[in-house]
């Protein structure tokens, strides 16, 4: 597939880079001189200079006979004419485009993009990822990590296993004696730096960090046999009211059982402004490292502190001095991967990856076969993968154990006739199942395969 990618920056450059790695031909576009060498020298990629909504730019980037344009340049406007000049000049069939500002998605404005419009095909807003994911993390306490799949009826939780977990030192094949009813299974293991896929007689250990696909039913039975409490969080704590902050408190305010929230900003006009359009939130003016201030927001009796700020440094420390003020729980928002191992040392609960996010929700318009989701686990360590099995795939009408995942990949979980299924080495899948796999980033490529459909198809 021919893909060009416009915008060097952390998020172009993560989606070149999984691109270039899976043998696509990609070249990508900036009119940053630094940022197109930087990813010419580390990747696999031809790089053009320039302004990526100039026809001729994208003339030379090969827009003639590509297959796919992805616009995540800093700018929404221009990532708008990227796609309107790729379709109007070039014809190009799929058109992925970034947009950070929330007010192109109100539905009033949904009709700006369609074909004869606009025409984008796809529009990615990290913003609203971010918010749903902080809203996942607050909703599952136990949980440092949260992915739904099967819209919803399944749930990717990641958790640190402690004493507290009563399946320690158990071989995984036993979990289905133990608890015959209980829909959940164990994808990944990370155990000190190494991530793996577990094998049917390999134990789990206090300190590791497990990854696991259940019914969302199952949801507290599951953290009960993790060790894992679950309770409700009534006090909310954002602090940074910028764009994230704002979706977020307002998506805390909407919910069914009400949140107390409560949103330090050291901005006064975006404090101002989020007092404004918050209905029932307590915007305080000030800095979220302030002790007297943190204080007098009520951090004791708050049950989560979501630190949302811009600034990757400011948001960790946040969350340390919030939790050593008597917070019960914090999540930081951490764009710069390299700082995660830091958010793990100093404690910090949870993290969300808003790059990671991106690069998740693109990934899945590129794959073949009909791909429903990706969530990337780590720095790219792992995709958990949600498809569709198709009628000439090597998945369909062929028992579980006969069909050639890769070493590093597991089958975790399949939806049929809107019922999720744990699977079984027996299980036979069927044409419009729809399967979750988790595999390590070098085994991605022959899952893909799996899920493509023979030539015949065709």
């Amino acid at each position: 597939m021919k893909v060009i990618v416009c915008g060097a920056g952390q998020v172009g450059w993560q989606i070149a880079r999984h691109l270039s790695r899976e043998k696509n031909d990609v070249t990508i576009v900036d009119n940053n001189p630094a940022l197109v060498q930087r990813a010419t020298d580390t990747l696999d990629v031809q790089g053009v200079l320039g302004f990526a909504s100039h026809p001729e730019v994208l003339d030379r980037a090969g827009a003639a006979d590509a297959d796919m344009v992805i616009a995540a340049t800093y700018s929404d406007e221009v990532n708008m004419v990227t796609c309107q000049v790729a379709h109007s000049v070039f014809g190009v069939t799929r058109k992925i485009a970034r947009l950070r500002q929330q007010t192109y998605l109100e539905r009033q404005y949904a009709g700006l993009f369609r074909r004869e419009h606009m025409p984008i095909d796809v529009i990615i807003s990290p913003e609203r990822e971010v918010s749903l994911a902080a809203l996942k993390r607050v909703a599952y306490p136990g949980a440092f990590d949260v992915h739904e799949y099967f819209d919803g009826k399944a749930l990717l939780m990641g958790m640190t296993l402690h004493v507290e977990c009563s399946v320690l030192n158990t071989p995984l094949r036993q979990l289905s004696d133990l608890f015959p009813t209980l829909r959940v299974m164990v994808a990944g293991v990370r155990r000190g730096k190494r991530l793996f896929a577990p094998e049917p007689e390999d134990q789990l250990f206090e300190g590791d960090q497990i990854y696991v696909l259940t019914d969302a039913r199952d949801v507290s039975r599951c953290f009960e046999v993790f060790g894992k409490t679950q309770t409700r969080q009534e006090r909310v704590l954002v602090i940074g009211g910028g764009n994230v902050g704002l979706s977020v408190a307002s998506m805390l305010e909407s919910q069914p059982e009400r949140v107390r929230v409560k949103v330090i900003e050291r901005d006064r006009a975006r404090a101002e402004k989020a007092a404004d359009m918050l209905e029932r939130s307590i915007v305080l003016h000030g800095d979220g490292l302030d002790a007297d201030l943190l204080n007098e927001a009520g951090i004791t009796k708050t049950d989560a502190v979501l630190v949302l700020t811009d600034d990757d440094k400011t948001n960790l420390l946040a969350a340390v001095r919030a939790q050593s003020l008597g917070g019960k729980m914090s999540i930081s928002l951490i764009n710069d991967p390299s700082l995660v191992p830091l958010a793990d040392a100093l404690g910090v609960d949870a993290y969300i990856n808003p790059r990671a996010l991106t690069v998740s929700s693109i990934l899945r318009h590129v794959r073949h076969g009909r791909v429903r989701s990706i969530y990337m686990v780590g720095d790219r360590e792992a995709e958990v993968i949600e498809a569709q099995v198709l009628g000439t795939s090597q998945l369909a009408d062929r028992a579980v154990r006969d069909i050639p995942f890769p070493e590093g990949a597991l089958l975790i979980g399949v939806l049929r006739k809107g019922e999720f299924l744990k699977p079984t080495g027996s299980m036979i899948l069927r044409e419009a199942d729809l399967v979750v796999i988790f595999a390590l980033s070098e085994d991605v490529p022959k899952v893909d395969e799996l899920l493509q459909v023979a030539v015949e198809f065709f």
